[in-house]
């Protein structure tokens, strides 16, 4: 499997708060959010992970050059400031287009625990050649605009949505399982100056891409300072 992590955020509520660090730089149980998941993608059978940080975070553009030589699969790094999280997907397109097959990105502050998340990853890796995406959600809502997702009977995606209806049960959890056809959807969203990652999730539906809700019991996003004790301690959670 291949994975991509955007980290070209600024981290501006962070740092507002308190928090001197980079976000991917930030400990989560004594780790780096950006290495704890790049361990987590070697447990995943990792094939490549390529990164994506912006022009100021220098530190952590040092940290990622002085990790790759120790890491048994490439790491590669695009150093570019975005708008917005789907133009860092864009800019990451051309190096995961070269790995070919499917891939799974997720940004850098999404905590999920790994005894979810490897046994979504080989239930992807293992999905029918007609499953053209494999979308984490989670029924925890901890964000503070949180994307809905509807999805029928087989669990297939029907609608990304801003607010729920009354049969929603899950929001999106930020990790995207995704295969070649969506470099299209992508190509054609920066053509139509579409932004952000939930319109390009809708955009994947509207193309008619096969795509499938997997349930998660929690994620959390690290958004403000206090999202990391929050965190720690969801990961300290017995499942």
């Amino acid at each position: 499997m291949h994975y991509g992590i955007i980290a070209a955020g600024e981290g501006s509520r962070l740092v507002q708060e308190g928090v001197a660090l980079p976000k991917p730089l930030v400990s989560i149980q004594g780790k780096p959010m950006i290495k704890r998941l790049i361990d987590i993608f070697l447990q995943g059978d990792a094939e490549s992970i390529s990164v994506i940080v912006n022009e100021q975070m220098t530190q952590v553009q040092e940290y990622l050059k002085n990790l790759a030589p120790s890491l048994p699969v490439p790491l590669r790094i695009v150093v570019k400031s975005t708008p917005s999280s789907m133009h860092s997907f864009f800019e990451l397109s051309s190096l995961m287009k070269r790995s070919g097959g499917k891939f799974v990105l997720t940004t850098v502050d999404t905590i999920f625990r790994p005894e979810e998340f490897i046994p979504y990853v080989k239930a992807f890796g293992a999905a029918a050649d007609d499953v053209q995406g494999m979308m984490p959600m989670t029924p925890f809502i901890d964000d503070e605009k949180p994307l809905y997702i509807e999805v029928d009977g087989e669990r297939r995606i029907t609608a990304f949505l801003d607010a729920p209806l009354p049969s929603t049960r899950y929001v999106s959890g930020g990790i995207y399982g995704l295969t070649p056809p969506a470099f299209d959807v992508l190509q054609s969203c920066m053509s139509r100056g579409v932004s952000r990652m939930r319109n390009f999730q809708r955009a994947l539906v509207e193309a008619g891409l096969l795509l499938r809700g997997y349930e998660f019991q929690k994620i959390v996003d690290v958004d403000h300072a206090g999202d990391i004790a929050t965190a720690e301690a969801f990961l300290n959670e017995k499942s």
